[in-house]
């Protein structure tokens, strides 16, 4: 799934628990909004109520009943992600003028907007309700991360940035529980107390950014001192004239003098060969957030539920919640194993592993796992299929899942990382939305009457593509990331600066 990534600076020098403690926390409800607003969609869509509504009934004889055309399919589930797009671009402007905290609160009131009109039951306003919510989940994408990364201690600031990823897949699982408790209600109820409780997500995390001070970088970056280092004493527990928050302010402002002499920092120069080769960590930045979508991942949690239910399985609901715990509780592990295992290994890893899974999903979906003529389903290759789906998706979760929103945070250098983290995951929400809204055409069953749309009709077999993308996933690791295992922002900095390498 997508993420977000890391921030503007190298986090502050804390050992205080209870700072640890209040940004996990707050990681959480801000990827359970995330999450739980791209896990809904994909359970919503095969709802009876919410299909009757937005739906059409089959009448060319082919028994499909209520159904979504494949367009409006491709529409519903792709327009979240071409808000989420713009919302990141428009994240850095935002985060650098009206700081992290104010940004992430305007975006909560921009993604309240959105979901409220998502309550609708006309098609077009539901449809600007998902462009809208998607702005706000652009923009929540970018800055929560930007702002943990900013004020989380040294020492934890892999594992709290990788915890927004373990709290998207929180998000995902809580959707498709209150999607499965809602799924059989009659009338309107059944759709959208699953997109209401949206609010409440929104809601703690406002509350949330309104008892926690700005980021110190920000305030020093704008040249307000007093209020940078207010909120470092904070940050840090300890008084404002204390020694520790004079020491960090001091490497805080020669870190922002020094990324002043490189340059102006502008998109321009994301692109520049430098010696501290910004183009070559920009491009490794967008193309990584590529990559991460071409694994297919979110073809299961998007098109997961209706996945399954056209591969014969009764109670796909039930099949997509085990994804869903699969994906959190691996998730966990991959947050412990990024400081200890490496970013550029577990990617190795996780590429390799999906890559044999998806293509014995593939191959076990096109010989003995395809419902035969008479409806019925082999039951053994079935639970095959469901068995290396999960695994898949414990290899991303441990790997492509939370690394790429790591290492996407520390490859570039301060002076241009907010744009260069808006760029890249600008790119995540490109490919997000064009998979999203090409898989409908390359999975469904080609449809015949006046509404009729001619598809690729691929079915399973989509999974020779995604088993193919990870194996370019592999290929790419190999030859343009570099280990950043245990070494500082300003670490990197020097790799890139006086090696060409990616040990």
């Amino acid at each position: 799934m997508a993420g977000g990534p890391g921030g503007d600076g190298a986090g502050v020098e804390s050992k205080s628990l209870f700072w640890s403690v209040v940004m996990s926390a707050f990681a959480a409800f801000g990827g359970i909004l995330f999450g739980y607003d791209t896990g809904t969609i994909g359970g919503i869509m095969v709802m009876t109520d919410w299909l009757q509504l937005f739906g059409i009934f089959d009448t060319s004889g082919e028994n499909l009943g209520w159904y979504l055309p494949t367009p409006d399919q491709s529409l519903v589930v792709s327009i979240l992600s071409a808000g989420t797009f713009f919302g990141a671009l428009l994240a850095y402007p935002m985060g650098d003028y009206i700081g992290r905290k104010w940004g992430i609160i305007a975006s909560c009131a921009v993604f309240s907007l959105g979901v409220g009109l998502q309550l609708d039951t006309r098609w077009a306003t539901f449809i600007v309700g998902r462009v809208i919510a998607g702005l706000g989940v652009g923009l929540v994408s970018c800055l929560i991360p930007m702002y943990q990364s900013e004020c989380s201690p040294k020492h934890l600031r892999g594992a709290i940035v990788g915890l927004y990823q373990l709290a998207i897949t929180i998000g995902a699982l809580l959707a498709a529980i209150v999607l499965n408790a809602t799924k059989s209600r009659p009338d309107h109820s059944s759709w959208r107390i699953p997109i209401a409780v949206q609010f409440v997500w929104a809601a703690i995390l406002v509350i949330g950014m309104l008892v926690l001070p700005e980021s110190p970088r920000f305030l020093l970056k704008k040249g307000r001192e007093a209020a940078g280092k207010s909120a470092l004493g904070r940050l840090l527990t300890r008084p404002v004239d204390s020694p520790e928050v004079t020491a960090e302010f001091d490497e805080i402002m020669a870190a922002l003098e020094a990324d002043r002499q490189l340059g102006s920092g502008s998109y321009a120069d994301c692109f520049r060969n430098t010696d501290g080769k910004n183009g070559l960590r920009t491009w490794t930045g967008i193309l990584l957030q590529g990559w991460q979508q071409l694994t297919g991942i979110n073809f299961i949690f998007y098109y997961g539920t209706t996945f399954f239910k056209s591969a014969g399985i009764k109670n796909p609901f039930i099949i997509t919640i085990i994804c869903d715990v699969v994906n959190t509780a691996t998730t966990i592990v991959g947050t412990q194993l990024i400081d200890r295992v490496g970013r550029r290994r577990l990617l190795l890893i996780g590429a390799a592993g999906m890559c044999i899974c998806e293509f014995i999903v593939a191959i076990v979906g096109v010989t003995a796992g395809h419902i035969q003529p008479d409806h019925s389903v082999n039951l053994p290759a079935q639970r095959v299929l469901i068995a290396f789906v999960c695994i898949y998706i414990a290899f991303f979760a441990t790997s492509w899942g939370p690394v790429v929103w790591v290492l996407t945070g520390e490859l570039s250098p301060l002076n241009i990382r907010a744009k260069a983290m808006s760029l890249a995951v600008a790119s995540n929400w490109l490919w997000n939305f064009g998979i999203g809204y090409a898989t409908p055409y390359l999975v469904n069953p080609s449809t015949t009457g006046v509404l009729g749309v001619k598809t690729a009709d691929l079915g399973v077999k989509v999974f020779f593509i995604w088993g193919s993308t990870c194996a370019g996933c592999f290929i790419f690791t190999y030859f343009f990331v570099p280990e950043t295992k245990g070494l500082s922002l300003e670490q990197i900095d020097l790799l890139y600066r006086e090696s060409s390498g990616t040990s």
